[in-house]
């Protein structure tokens, strides 16, 4: 029998979206449902009464985390997470299986559980199914999830399978954990992004006494489509009778499309975790408060919006807060942001109780996804035509094309474009191409081994189609190319390559061959395009030692994992002893703080569009020594607010400083 006692209230025609009410040990919660991250037993910036305000019915706490701090004895002494921290609502806790997944070099793992070093103290760890039931039992709250491995959505088949297969046989341990608790118990459906995989785990988890299953393993490297499409077929294979949880989804779109396709939970870090960044949801909207155009902006941040922020503040108070990065911007947003979700769940409830859902979805999709960039603040000017603002689409990608006239490809999800600013193919040149000096490595060969590009973040393929270029250009190359591209979502260059009258770097056999094969030879055979798909941190171990790298993934808002000093330090492993160099567009001191702690040489770059300079990092000194950073920068990084990568633990600090402080290249005169 269920623990959570959940009904299904009212279903919807032409959808799949449903209501329920399901019953915990702290009250009841009606689905569908968000539940604001709490990681460490707190939202950040949110008191429990700000979160009560805003609509907050159920809490998300993770164990991993609180396994390393407070840890479980502080945890029986109150009695549980709820006297804890002063919540009398329901808390479901995560098992720590996403963290061990994010942490591949820093862990171990095995049939017993996953192996890994504190970052509290430095000491291993041992985290089995029944140390993550048992943590979830000291912190008391009212839902548990069972240890599951969680591997990319992208991963082969043979790895899914095997860590599916894993998930179950923890899954059985987690549940014989359990023992007779009165706490409810998630299975967790894993099998990536194989409908075969997912229709076994299905299988297997439901014919087990779990009060509720989740949908595991995605938003970590599918397309929206491709995560739409198995949410879709894996939520149909749930038994009706259980509530159904999409972990760490998503988007206030997102969880509209879920809904639809027959979720009931959700929870994410998106509200908390952008409006540090100083993003807005509203009912016009995403906001970029950030924006200069926001400066003198009088009206309220969302005039639909009940909640204290929009009562009470401007929109051009609060781009000054987050542009001055004081802490109120990031609590006032948050809480905005939060209202803003708890109020789309509770209009998406009536829709699905009064049978209107549908209505309500074609109503709130076009808006969900709009942001200020698409609709600016400021009206054309007088006599120039309003641009389009709907181009052809593919997944989660749309061409968009500058005042300049160029067109670049725009990420819906983030509102974030490639190349906003500059043209796309003359960046490409002057940032990765003539720096490199490419032309003269081709020419003057000191051996007939192939120079080796990597191409981070093939996109659109300007950098890589900058490089056959280039290559082509030469005439007669003394030297070979092997040009290797890492990307794990094709849908930007499917989507130009559409498009060639606007992407005119396309207009050649080599990228659509690609596309299709995945390789390709120019007729000489001195040049090979390798594409390697999936996720980056996956594939570049296995590939070959590069000359230069072209590091041109999106920015840290969309792409996180790529730049954290952990992927730095495995580049600068796998490249050390030999001569490479690495450029990238961004300039930023957590970046370049970063490659140098990882032991790379770090020197200015050329300016490109808006930026004054881009990064060079080597491993070894350049020819140059005057373009390597020195004692003014590091002057001005010992000052620097941002002196240390967002998310880098307080103890690892020290050493983090040590190593720059201590670089050889600070001692080059």
């Amino acid at each position: 029998m269920s623990r959570l006692n959940f009904r299904i209230e009212a279903e919807t025609d032409s959808s799949l979206a449903r209501a329920g009410t399901l019953t915990t040990l702290h009250g009841e919660v009606q689905t569908p449902i968000f539940m604001p991250v709490g990681t460490q037993a707190t939202v950040k910036t949110q008191t429990v009464g700000l979160l009560r305000n805003a609509g907050s019915r159920i809490l998300l706490a993770n164990t991993y985390h609180l396994l390393l701090r407070p840890g479980a004895e502080v945890f029986r002494k109150f009695g549980g997470i709820h006297r804890f921290m002063n919540w009398d609502g329901p808390v479901l806790t995560d098992s720590g299986g996403f963290q061990i997944f994010s942490l591949p070099h820093s862990r171990s793992l095995d049939e017993n559980g996953a192996r890994f070093q504190s970052y509290v103290d430095g000491r291993m760890h041992l985290l089995s199914p029944e140390e993550s039931i048992g943590m979830q039992k000291a912190i008391g709250s009212d839902i548990m999830m069972v240890l599951d491995q969680c591997v990319p959505s992208t991963a082969e088949y043979p790895h899914a399978k095997a860590a599916m297969e894993l998930t179950h046989r923890w899954a059985r341990r987690s549940l014989a954990a359990r023992e007779d608790s009165p706490q409810a118990l998630f299975g967790i459906v894993q099998g990536a992004c194989y409908a075969d995989l997912r229709r076994q785990s299905v299988e297997f988890l439901s014919s087990l006494p779990f009060d509720g299953l989740a949908i595991g393993g995605l938003a970590v490297g599918e397309t929206k489509n491709e995560r739409e499409d198995v949410t879709q077929a894996t939520a149909a294979l749930l038994p009706r009778s259980l509530p159904r949880y999409l972990m760490g989804v998503g988007t206030p779109i997102d969880i509209l499309e879920a809904v639809h396709r027959g979720v009931d939970m959700f929870d994410c870090i998106l509200p908390n975790q952008l409006a540090q960044r100083g993003v807005g949801f509203t009912s016009c909207g995403k906001l970029q408060l950030r924006r200069t155009a926001y400066k003198f902006a009088d009206e309220t941040l969302d005039p639909d919006c009940p909640c204290t922020t929009c009562r009470e503040y401007s929109r051009a108070y609060l781009h000054h807060l987050i542009k001055t990065e004081e802490v109120l911007g990031w609590q006032l947003l948050a809480t905005h942001n939060i209202t803003f979700y708890h109020r789309l769940m509770r209009e998406i409830r009536e829709s699905i109780v009064e049978n209107r859902f549908m209505e309500l979805y074609r109503e709130r999709q076009p808006k969900l996804v709009q942001s200020d960039e698409d609709y600016p603040v400021a009206a054309p000017r007088k006599g120039r035509a309003p641009k389009a603002r709907r181009w052809q689409r593919i997944g989660d990608y749309e061409v968009h094309t500058s005042p300049q006239g160029f067109s670049s490809i725009r990420q819906i999800s983030s509102a974030e474009i490639m190349h906003s600013v500059s043209n796309p193919a003359e960046e490409a040149h002057r940032l990765y191409i003539e720096q490199s000096r490419l032309s003269e490595r081709l020419e003057h060969a000191e051996n007939d081994s192939p120079l080796v590009i990597w191409d981070v973040g093939l996109g659109a393929a300007s950098n890589a189609m900058a490089a056959v270029a280039c290559f082509e250009n030469c005439g007669t190359p003394l030297r070979p190319l092997s040009l290797i591209s890492f990307e794990k979502d094709l849908d930007p260059l499917l989507l130009a390559s559409k498009h060639t009258s606007r992407f005119p770097h396309l207009r050649h056999p080599a990228p659509h061959c690609l596309l299709e094969k995945g390789a390709w030879q120019d007729p000489t055979g001195k040049l090979e395009w390798q594409l390697l798909k999936g996720d980056f941190l996956e594939h570049f171990e296995n590939a070959s030692v590069p000359d230069l790298i072209f590091y041109d993934p999106f920015s840290f808002k969309t792409d996180s994992a790529l730049w954290n000093p952990a992927v730095f330090a495995r580049i600068y492993r796998h490249c050390h002893k030999t001569d490479t160099e690495l450029y990238t567009y961004s300039a930023s001191t957590a970046v370049r703080a970063s490659l140098l702690a990882s032991g790379f040489y770090v020197a200015r770059g050329a300016f490109t569009g808006p930026k004054t300079e881009t990064t060079i990092a080597l491993t070894r000194p350049p020819r140059d020594p005057a373009t390597l950073l020195g004692s003014e920068w590091l002057q001005r990084w010992n000052r620097s607010d941002a002196k240390f990568p967002a998310g880098l633990p307080a103890e690892l600090q020290p050493e983090f400083e040590k190593r720059i402080m201590s670089h050889a290249q600070f001692t080059i005169a």
